[in-house]
């Protein structure tokens, strides 16, 4: 039983190794019953072995240390690609599906099959992708090998994760509305995580890719350097400046937070308040009870290189400044025409005619300069493009983003659909519609709640449910778009524009349009709950004061894990898109984003900052001026470009956007690339012609079978009646 008794107690814990791997076998074996109460029973049997025997266990390390374990030995044994099958068969189980689609309301009761499998596999990825100090040798192999499986395309030629995509499209098209959403976008992000790699490894294969294609090494590691930022202090709102002047205080002590960074810095969760500061750098005294720390992250791991290794920036400012190529181009054919009256196009060496200063200012952006990836990408395009025949096939790497890539992109615009539609379901600041997705099938009870203190926690359940639903389509798409541009550029441009198209961008902005302090501060987690722990200590009695106080926890790092990674995601989409910063400037995005520096997080301040640098020339001198602090952190905080005129370019109505025609444009090379790469029939053009009329009209070709009935009725319609001008023929030869 899933509890064990006395009788039985230590069981599991006690069987040598070759017991358990029989144990697991008959297990296995029972798996391919017809009997479906009986299939449960063992899928149930299986869960418990991965969740780590906890009925035999004493404390939280014990059951954590016997999943470690029981799930290397569970994929050893072959479980996972029975749970595989189990789970293509419940996906494809009709019945279930058009009886969920009939129900008025549906519960945790339509999903227990699927839950229990998902369960398993989830565990399985998560323990196997995680590497601790003491994994024996044969958990690394496991690892690899494991990790090679599901980035292949092993399942019906098809990756694990395009698996869980089609189960993510099917319950979005209210086809299978039974689907446990949350559990499947876990996996399918854990998947992801495990076969493409995480921020970590993404750093790794660019300084790689760098290297491959001969490019300078990158000027810093920018996880480090984010990771030694220090928070800012926000920019004090006109409201909280009059009610400190009405308090009696020192209303007005001059001080810029930036520089006199103080730990305990006070920030004030306020309500929400779009007015703008009423003085650059103005800052006063707060009162003791407003004061709240700085949100530090938790404390990490111990460093596996030496500290030396650090980024050691500790004056200056913490990013060395870029130039693109493009960015020297313009800036030589402006000062060849103001001195000389002619340009050179691209020649960026020719300096003759150009006065001393402009060489110095040459030499130091070609100092600066810096070419990514994506440029070189581009440009190898640009060849294959022109030179099909002489350059031949491309050689392409079979990665686990190029196999993901070539299985998502006949449904991309679907996959991301659906993924944008279950983030604005989940999100708090949706009002429930009656036509939107049931995003709570996996979490409302068959009974609904009756107490009060039941209401509560599944309130708690619910809430918390949509936390993480956030995190990980936040995380999911956050990981895709990295790993696509790393691949490919034009595979993350197309991402990106589907992004773009479906609204993506005004769902971020709707998504900080809230009170973010709230968000990051929401206890919507019941510790007494949380597994390991609630099986193996004694539950103490729930109580509706117990639940509003929440957990210990300062803040909720699960949303504040969401927030950076939305805001991350609207970085990269409208990072160097004209139209799409402008996006920003018409759908008011600065004071939102504005509200958004108030969270004293380093990380989630630089995505802030990036967001506002890059429309500041848009909002005009008047926001400028009354935004001073919030410009100044954007100087000491974001990487400067060169010659871009950030915070003095008054380009309001200097740049025409055209939205339509530089996506059409980027479309097109999107397009050429896909049909280049990935179209088999594309050298039909190329293919020798036969001219002789012989050989032709003796082809064999295969005709439909009703064909014969239908030829004469053909040749009437498509032939006898078509009146055939033979002067306009003769005219046109």
């Amino acid at each position: 039983g899933k509890w064990g008794c006395k009788r039985e107690r230590l069981r599991w814990i006690t069987l040598s190794l070759a017991e358990q791997r029989a144990y697991v076998m008959r297990l296995l074996d029972a798996l391919e019953v017809t009997d479906r109460d009986k299939r449960l029973k063992v899928a149930r049997a299986i869960l418990y072995l991965a969740q780590g025997v906890f009925a035999e266990c004493d404390s939280d390390t014990d059951v954590i240390r016997w999943s470690r374990h029981n799930v290397f030995l569970l994929y050893d044994m072959g479980i996972f690609t029975a749970l595989l099958e189990l789970l293509s068969m419940e996906m494809d189980n009709n019945q279930a599906c058009s009886s969920a689609v009939r129900k008025p309301a549906i519960s945790l009761a339509d999903s227990t099959e699927l839950r229990v499998l998902l369960s398993v596999m989830y565990l399985m990825v998560e323990t196997i992708r995680l590497q601790t100090e003491d994994d024996q040798p044969d958990w690394t192999t496991a690892r690899e090998a494991f990790r090679t499986e599901l980035g292949s395309p092993l399942y019906n030629g098809e990756p694990f994760a395009l698996l869980l995509f089609t189960m993510v499209t099917k319950f979005c098209s209210m086809n299978a509305p039974h689907f446990p959403m949350k559990k499947v976008l876990l996996l399918l992000w854990k998947t992801v995580l495990f076969t493409m790699g995480g921020f970590e490894e993404l750093q790794e294969m660019k300084v790689r890719g760098r290297e491959r294609l001969s490019l300078p090494p990158l000027p810093e590691d920018s996880i480090k350097v984010v990771r030694s930022m220090r928070a800012a202090s926000p920019p004090a709102s006109a409201m909280e400046l009059i009610e400190q002047q009405q308090r009696g205080r020192r209303p007005l002590v001059k001080q810029d937070s930036l520089d006199t960074y103080n730990e305990r810095d006070p920030f004030k969760n306020d309500d929400e308040d779009d007015s703008e500061d009423a003085d650059g750098n103005l800052e006063s005294e707060v009162d003791p009870l407003d004061r709240d720390v700085i949100i530090q992250p938790p404390p990490p791991p111990p460093p596996l290189r030496p500290p030396t290794d650090r980024a050691s920036l500790p004056k200056g400012l913490p990013w060395a400044p870029k130039v693109r190529e493009k960015d020297i181009e313009h800036f030589l054919e402006i000062s060849r025409n103001k001195f000389i009256g002619f340009t050179l196009g691209s020649d960026t060496e020719t300096l003759v005619g150009l006065p001393r200063p402009i060489h110095e200012s040459v030499k130091t952006l070609k100092q600066h300069k810096y070419v990514s990836i994506a440029e070189m990408q581009i440009k190898k395009e640009e060849e294959l493009q022109q030179c099909p025949m002489t350059l031949g096939e491309e050689d392409v790497e079979e990665t686990p983003t190029e196999v993901l890539y070539l299985g998502m992109l006949p449904n991309l615009s679907q996959y991301v659909i659906a993924l944008l539609k279950l983030l604005l379901a989940a999100a708090p600041t949706s009002k429930a519609k009656t036509d939107s997705i049931n995003i709570l099938a996996d979490v409302l009870p068959e009974e609904m709640p009756i107490t009060v203190l039941q209401s509560m926690k599944l309130g708690i359940d619910v809430n918390r449910h949509k936390e993480i639903i956030v995190k990980a389509i936040s995380a999911l798409l956050l990981l895709l778009l990295k790993h696509f541009k790393l691949n490919h550029i034009y595979q993350f441009e197309i991402v990106s524009q589907h992004l773009v198209f479906a609204n993506c961008i005004p769902l971020i902005l709707k998504f900080f349009n809230q009170n973010i302090m709230s968000y990051i501060s929401a206890k919507n987690s019941i510790c007494v709950l949380d597994f390991p722990h609630c099986v193996v200590h004694e539950m103490p009695e729930l109580t509706a004061e117990s639940l509003e106080a929440g957990d210990s926890n300062q803040f909720c790092w699960r949303n504040l894990f969401s927030c950076i990674n939305l805001l991350r995601i609207l970085n990269k989409l409208t990072k160097w898109k004209h139209s799409r910063t402008m996006m920003l400037v018409v759908f008011k995005s600065a004071p939102i984003l504005k509200r958004a520096l108030k969270v004293k997080q380093a990380m989630m301040q630089l995505y802030v900052l990036k967001l506002l640098k890059i429309q500041t020339k848009y909002l005009g001198r008047q926001w400028r001026k009354s935004n001073m602090k919030t410009m100044s952190a954007i100087y000491q905080k974001v990487r400067h470009r060169l010659n871009d005129d950030w915070a003095y370019g008054n380009d309001i109505d200097a740049r025409p956007w055209d939205f339509q025609a530089e996506e059409c444009a980027l479309r097109e090379s999107i397009e050429k690339f896909n049909s280049r790469r990935y179209d088999k029939n594309q050298n039909g053009e190329f293919a020798p012609v036969d001219n002789c009329l012989q050989s032709v009209l003796g082809q064999r070709v295969e005709l439909p079978d009703d064909f014969q009935y239908s030829y004469e009725m053909w040749l009437e319609r498509e032939v006898f009646s078509q009146p055939i001008q033979w002067e306009g023929l003769l005219e046109r030869n």
